[in-house]
């Protein structure tokens, strides 16, 4: 982890309002998520922050939907505009993918319009076969 941040794995030091706010506000793939349905995601994932030595404030965030054998999907990644650039991102994947390590899983998936070169830095690479793969989204309202 870089100097001056913490890493933990521990759901319960998880600023919820924070998150919540970050995601429904910010991130493209949440825009407006209720509090009620990522708290219930929350209560449902793997959850990964970093956080500032120095004020405690919760600055990264990182979900994982797993079944703890085979697949993983990583999700609602984020990081405070004020420390983009500072390695945050980087050592917040870097302890997601080291406590997945010993589950032993076959695949991890994730989808980014934007940070292909973080998740490339370790080892995530565009589908080889795209066209076997396929989604089924809910209607938007």
């Amino acid at each position: 982890m870089r100097p001056g941040f913490r890493f933990s794995t521990d759901r319960d030091d998880l600023d919820r309002e924070r998150v919540h706010h970050w995601l429904s506000t910010d991130a493209y793939w949440a825009l407006g998520r209720p509090r009620e349905r990522q708290d219930a995601a929350i209560d449902a994932s793997r959850n990964y922050g970093v956080y500032d030595e120095a004020s405690g404030a919760q600055v990264a965030y990182a979900r994982v939907i797993t079944d703890g054998v085979t697949f993983a999907w990583l999700c609602d990644v984020y990081v405070d505009p004020s420390v983009r650039g500072h390695g945050v991102g980087v050592a917040l994947i870097e302890g997601v993918v080291a406590d997945l390590e010993p589950l032993g899983l076959r695949r991890t998936m994730l989808a980014t319009a934007d940070a292909h070169g973080l998740y490339a830095k370790f080892g995530f690479e565009p589908l080889a076969e795209p066209g076997r793969w396929m989604a089924r989204l809910a209607p938007t309202e």
